[in-house]
């Protein structure tokens, strides 16, 4: 009978050592307990206080502002950075970049705790660590050079007037259409009769004593449509024509005459 005694005893502690083992892992709120129902858990779970918004900006962070400037702006406007909502619902705010999103420009030669003082990066000795540009534009140590490797162009000039391309000041299918029907068509007629603006007369091979050269194009409307020439029987003098200005000038019984760039006159 003892040992009866003995062996219920020792499972009593057990059991109360277990019930004080599961009550430690269990959550505070007797609305979420195993013999509750799954509604009353669910419902009990969610916070009936008032919601807080979360943080934004500079006071969402916790960690250390080590910019000291917007440290102590920061001190001085704890809002800094915040979003606010306007009138018409954007968002609106004195919002700013990331603490550490934006690094100082390096001050060289200022001492060597700086990190880039005495030699400034550019070493203790040597050419190109002397004062001034140390070799010129194009130099490459001695080999031959980009400018020499390349082959030249047949019948260009070797100075910056021979390597440039052509620029045409143009004139569009739209400004055609405001001319008269059997006329002659140039660019000076058009500024004259009002037609088109003055062209920006730019240095270089696009031209020629004075005169810039004249390209007529063709070009759409504002739906992105091409416009169609509708005037007939015009004779267009210019120094280029694309191959679809060609086509409706033409098409409209008008006459394409090429000018020379140098003499401006009608080539033969």
């Amino acid at each position: 009978q003892e040992h009866r005694r003995a062996k219920m005893l020792r499972s009593v502690l057990l059991g109360a050592a277990c019930l004080a083992t599961a009550s430690a892992f269990m959550p505070m709120n007797p609305a979420s307990t195993f013999l509750g129902s799954p509604a009353t858990a669910r419902s009990a779970a969610v916070s009936t206080g008032p919601r807080v918004a979360p943080m934004v900006g500079l006071a969402s962070l916790n960690m250390k502002v080590y910019d000291w400037k917007r440290r102590d702006a920061l001190v001085a406007d704890p809002t800094l950075g915040d979003l606010v909502v306007g009138p018409n619902g954007k968002f609106l705010g004195n919002l700013s970049p990331a603490p550490g999103s934006k690094k100082g420009r390096t001050r060289k030669g200022r001492g060597i705790a700086a990190g880039q003082g005495a030699s400034c990066g550019f070493g203790m000795r040597g050419q190109k660590s002397r004062s001034g540009r140390p070799t010129r534009a194009g130099f490459e140590g001695g080999q031959q050079p980009l400018y020499r490797r390349l082959p030249k162009l047949v019948g260009k000039g070797y100075g910056r007037d021979g390597h440039q391309k052509t620029e045409y000041g143009l004139i569009k299918l739209d400004v055609l259409n405001m001319c008269a029907e059997n006329s002659e068509v140039s660019y000076e007629q058009c500024l004259e009769a009002g037609h088109m603006t003055k062209l920006h007369i730019k240095k270089g091979t696009s031209v020629i004593h004075g005169k810039k050269l004249i390209k007529v194009i063709g070009c759409n409307d504002a739906d992105r449509n091409p416009v169609a020439l509708t005037v007939k029987g015009l004779t267009v003098k210019a120094h280029a024509f694309t191959a679809s200005a060609v086509e409706q000038i033409q098409g409209a019984g008008g006459k394409c005459v090429l000018l020379n760039p140098v003499t401006n006159q009608p080539l033969e």
